[in-house]
Formats: structure tokens, C-alpha cells, sequence
């Protein structure tokens, strides 16, 4: 170090060398040498101390200058809001189908008042959720649609569910109220384009997807096997009315013995919300439900059977006769495949026997193609092409009446264009 250096070179002109007959340092002189090398050690010690002070108070300087500037340039957090208790437990969804498209629907060869090019909103739905606790919630769901084929010029609005919920166990949730059926709103899981069309029994008004209730449900196993009870009025979710006296049961159990592939069985006895206490002779209505599918990130495929009897002849006398027993059969099958998250093609078919005691004969056949391009998570836009032909008599769908007016001429209804769904 320089202080060194320096220590030494004045040493050296401390100590003098002695000319050739002088005489040499006596011990005084060295012992007060060796009192001024101390006095400059001394010296020096301070001379580095204070040298480390100042460098540490430079570094300390700059750090603290560094995160005045970082500090500076961070913008402060935002001040926490003390929500309201009702309010942290509440969350907003929504969904909505829509559509641009062409119908080309003919009956006995006729052209029907749906043709034609036509933007609709086919369904509206805006839920609130909250919850009380972690066993106790509410729900809340109205579905909006416009009225079709000029019935109504109104906005129609439904309550679509309505329940308290307690989840006592995963395996044991009870709700009370209007809530999802055990069959059609877990269809509608596994197909996945309940925006271009409604599944097979609900398409063909053999089932629907909400009614008033007790709903018992659950899962076990991590999700190996799941299952739904509902005691329902029988009505749906629009008619909520005491015009039946008795209760009707939906049920469904399914397993999934490895993560894609699903296996379920369902079932409906009832009346159909028309056992009124008016002396009405009313029977039993039933349905069995089946149901096989493998999803998984990029593959769809599934196929699913019901079978039904007296779905639409519940009342048992009308007009002074007894009205015939009849029997419905169909099935349909669906499959999708994904390119990668933001495309799809997918494609459906579905065969239906409505009446096979009563018309035998009538048949309908309905099949839908596309392509689906999803620009974000929440939003759906497809081009389809569905086509359904109703032979040797009409059945009721979600399009309208398909086929012709007897038991000998047929109907058709083609329509194409750009379906989608938004949700959030």
C-alpha cells in the first residue's frame, strides 16, 4: 500500500549510514526511531480507516439513489377497496347462441314462413352466483330469447334456475329450486356444440334441461363415478304451476374408468306435469337414456341411444276416447377433431323413430357438418350446414315442425350459415 511505501522511505532517511570513522546509533537513538515508525504506523491506520468510511459511505449513496430512481419510476399500488361481504361472494356469467343464416324449409312441397336469410339471438343467458359459505350458495339464471316465427314481438324472458344449494360432501350436493336435469346439460358437455344445435332428446322434445325440484348430486372417486337424482314437477323450467299432482324422477350415473372416455345411463318416470286433480286419466311416461363418448383436447366422439314410451300421449282419454300407447326410438352419433386450439371440424348425425305404435312409417333423419374457428377462449364462430327430412309424417324439433301434415308425405329444412356463441 502507498502508506507503506511511504513508512519505509522515511525510515530509511531516519536512519542515517554512518561515514567511515563515525561511530554507529546508540540505543536511545534506535528506541526513539523505533517511537517515530509507531507514531507513522498510527498514522497510516487512520489514514485507511478513513479511506474504507468513504468508500462505504459512496456505495451506500449510490444504492440509495438507485432505489430513489426505481421507486420513482414504480407507480403505486392501487388502494385496496373494501368490498361489501355480498359482493365478494358474487360472481356474473353469461352466454349467448347466435346466428346468420339461410332456411330452405318446404312441408307437402310448400315453402314455409321461416326462409329465407335472417339474423336471431337464440338464446340469452345472464347467471348470478353467490356464495354464502363454503356448503351454502344461491343461483340465479334467466334466459332470454325473441319470439319466433312471429308469435310475439316481445323479448321472452325465463327463469332458467333458480336454487339454493348446499354442497355437504363432493359426493353429496342437494339443490332446491330450478336446476340443470341429470341428462341433457351433461350431453350437452360431452358434444360440445350445443350453440349450432340442441342434443338428441332435447332437440326432438323428448327432454329438456331444466325443471323445479330437489336435485341430489354428486361424485366419488375423483370423478370415476359421478351421478344426479332430481324429484321434479315434470312441466320444464317455464311452466312453474301446480297443475300436476305428483312428482316425477330423472336420474343418471356415469363412470369414467380412464380421464377420456365416458359411460353413462339415464332415465325419466313421470307424468309429464299433467296428473291434474281434474279427474284426467293420465299414464305413465318413461325414457332410457345411453350413453358412450371419448374427449379429450383435440377428439370428440360419442353415441348415445333413448328409448321412450308415451312421451306424447300422457293424457289417456281426450275427448271421451282413450288415446293409443305409443313408443319412440333414436340415436344419434357426433365427433369433432381439432387442428389446434383455434380450429375444428365437426359433424353430427341423428335418427329418430317418434311414433312407433301410432306411424310407424315416420322417420326423421337429421345431420349437421362445420367448421369452427375460436379467435379467444370465450368466443365460438362456426360455418355450418345442418339438413334435417322428416319421412311419411311431421315431428316437432327445436327448428320448427318438420315434414309433412298425413301419414304419406315428408318435409325438409336445410339451412346454412354462421353460428357462434359468446361467453363470459
Amino acid at each position: 500500500m502507498k502508506y507503506a511505501s511511504t513508512l519505509l522511505l522515511a525510515c530509511a532517511a531516519v536512519l542515517p549510514t554512518p561515514a567511515l570513522g563515525q561511530t554507529a546509533p546508540t540505543a536511545d537513538d534506535i528506541a526513539a526511531l523505533r517511537a517515530q515508525i509507531d507514531a507513522l504506523q498510527a498514522k497510516v491506520g487512520q489514514l485507511e480507516a478513513q479511506q474504507a468510511a468513504t468508500a462505504q459511505t459512496a456505495v451506500s449513496a449510490q444504492a440509495q439513489a438507485q432505489a430513489a430512481q426505481t421507486a420513482a419510476a414504480t407507480p403505486p399500488p392501487a388502494p385496496k377497496i373494501d368490498l361489501p361481504g355480498w359482493i365478494k361472494g358474487t360472481s356474473i356469467t353469461g352466454k349467448s347462441f347466435f346466428n346468420v343464416s339461410n332456411i330452405d324449409h318446404e312441408r307437402n312441397g310448400v315453402n314455409q314462413s321461416d326462409n329465407g336469410t335472417q339474423t336471431e339471438l337464440k338464446r340469452f343467458y345472464i347467471g348470478v352466483d353467490h356464495k354464502f359459505n363454503d356448503v351454502f350458495s344461491a343461483n340465479i339464471t334467466t334466459d332470454f330469447r325473441y319470439g319466433a316465427n312471429g308469435t310475439s314481438n316481445d323479448v321472452l324472458v325465463y327463469v332458467k334456475k333458480a336454487f339454493l344449494q348446499a354442497k355437504l360432501d363432493p359426493a353429496f350436493t342437494v339443490r332446491v329450486g330450478a336446476a340443470d336435469l341429470p341428462w341433457v346439460p351433461f350431453d350437452e358437455g360431452l358434444y360440445g356444440y350445443r350453440f349450432v344445435e340442441n342434443t338428441l332428446i332435447d332437440r326432438t322434445k323428448f327432454g329438456t334441461s331444466s325443471d323445479w325440484g330437489i336435485h341430489v348430486l354428486g361424485s366419488v372417486g375423483k370423478g370415476l363415478l359421478s351421478y344426479q337424482v332430481s324429484a321434479i314437477n315434470g312441466a320444464g323450467y317455464k311452466t312453474l304451476s301446480r297443475s300436476s299432482n305428483t312428482i316425477d324422477l330423472e336420474g343418471r350415473v356415469s363412470v369414467n374408468p380412464i380421464k377420456p372416455i365416458t359411460l353413462a345411463v339415464g332415465g325419466y318416470s313421470g307424468k309429464l306435469g299433467k296428473s291434474a286433480e281434474n279427474g284426467a286419466s293420465t299414464r305413465r311416461a318413461t325414457r332410457f337414456n345411453a350413453l358412450a363418448a371419448y374427449t379429450d383436447n383435440r377428439i370428440r366422439a360419442g353415441v348415445e341411444y333413448f328409448h321412450a314410451k308415451n312421451w306424447a300421449n300422457v293424457i289417456a282419454v281426450s275427448g271421451g276416447l282413450p288415446t293409443p300407447r305409443d313408443e319412440a326410438d333414436g340415436w344419434s352419433a357426433f365427433g369433432s377433431f381439432a387442428f389446434n386450439p383455434k380450429m375444428a371440424i365437426f359433424g353430427r348425425y341423428d335418427w329418430v323413430k317418434p311414433t312407433g305404435h301410432t306411424n310407424p312409417d315416420l322417420k326423421d333423419h337429421y345431420f349437421n357438418v362445420g367448421f369452427n374457428y375460436k379467435p379467444i377462449k370465450e368466443i365460438d364462430l362456426a360455418l355450418v350446414y345442418k339438413r334435417d327430412r322428416a319421412n311419411n309424417g311431421f315431428l316437432s324439433t327445436s327448428n320448427g315442425t318438420i315434414g309433412g301434415t298425413n301419414l304419406v308425405t315428408d318435409g325438409t329444412y336445410n339451412e346454412v350459415g354462421i353460428f357462434g356463441q359468446f361467453a363470459f
